[in-house]
């Protein structure tokens, strides 16, 4: 539990800096937010994906992210009609709401409640489905909702391609036939393991204790998607296709994982409602302890 309690200090540092002149708060969690961007995000993706385990035996914590991913998205474009939420607020739900925290909050939390048994299923979803779906959903939704309005085709295929994470995705998969030489090795996981405080800070710069007036609802709604309605759809979902014992449980405890940090850090650097989006990742990691505890008494369904 040592992590959580990290990503909460490091929350409550970038809060604190806010009233330090030194950090001007838009500013820097601007310039640390495209530091994540051009150097910590790729390096991570550069060190993590060679490596992917892939197991055709697990269905569950590999499927499982990219169903909830279409779920989500979907839930995300039907609510924004029905309350007739701008572009920008809709860009940004589609990125934090789909997007789970499912590492730096997913594994150290699954590994509380279930222990050593439950982590290798954490781990295969986290990274057979999060870190690609940021690399190439991720990609796609900051391209086509920057901006007034929808890219045309070549424009769009051009932001996405020439997005360095996207980029950086490319290159692991090659390596994967090649390996990373160790010395790189040592750099990319130097590199990579700087995101994770650069962007919680960035998020304490940018978190509010009260969203901007008028966006209490979003607020509200984003959360009730991302900690309540997509688990309980994962679950239903396991129930349908017949996924039961701990790769099931932890695959749904994994799609109610609060809003990935590294897809609120992009939608705020894209201008997504960015103080709605740094509320949906503060606020979700607070709130989830008690989502996830609720979650795991229904998980006896899954035995």
């Amino acid at each position: 539990m040592e992590n959580l309690i990290l990503v909460f200090l490091l929350v409550v540092a970038g809060y604190g800096f806010q009233r330090l002149p030194a950090f001007p708060a838009p500013q820097a969690a601007a310039i640390l937010n495209q530091y994540v961007i051009h150097v910590s995000l790729p390096a991570l993706v550069l060190w993590k994906v060679p490596t992917l385990p892939i197991s055709s035996d697990l269905l569950a914590p590999i499927l499982m992210p990219w169903l909830m991913l279409l779920a989500s998205a979907a839930l995300v474009l039907l609510v924004a009609k029905l309350l007739h939420w701008q572009r920008p607020l809709v860009g940004g739900m589609l990125m934090v709401v789909p997007l789970g925290n499912t590492s730096f909050v997913g594994v150290p939390m699954i590994e509380a409640l279930y222990g050593s048994h439950g982590l290798p299923y954490a781990i295969l979803y986290d990274q057979t489905g999060s870190f690609l779906a940021l690399a190439t959903y991720g990609s796609i939704i900051l391209a086509s909702y920057h901006g007034q309005g929808m890219p045309g085709f070549h424009p769009l295929i051009r932001k996405v391609v020439t997005f360095p994470p996207f980029l950086a995705l490319v290159a692991a998969l090659i390596l994967r036939f090649t390996h990373n030489p160790p010395f790189l090795e040592f750099y990319l996981q130097r590199l990579a393991e700087t995101l994770v405080p650069v962007v919680m800070v960035a998020v304490g710069l940018s978190f509010k204790l009260r969203p901007p007036p008028g966006e209490s609802l979003a607020l509200a709604v984003g959360l009730t998607l991302k900690l309540l309605v997509t688990p309980l759809l994962a679950l239903a979902l396991c129930l349908l296709l017949g996924w039961q014992g701990v790769a099931a449980q932890v695959s749904v405890l994994e799609a109610g994982m609060p809003s990935m940090i590294t897809a609120g850090a992009l939608a705020m650097a894209a201008g997504f409602a960015p103080q709605v989006m740094a509320a949906m990742v503060g606020w979700g990691i607070l709130l989830a302890f008690a989502s996830l505890l609720l979650i795991k008494q229904l998980l006896y369904l899954l035995v």
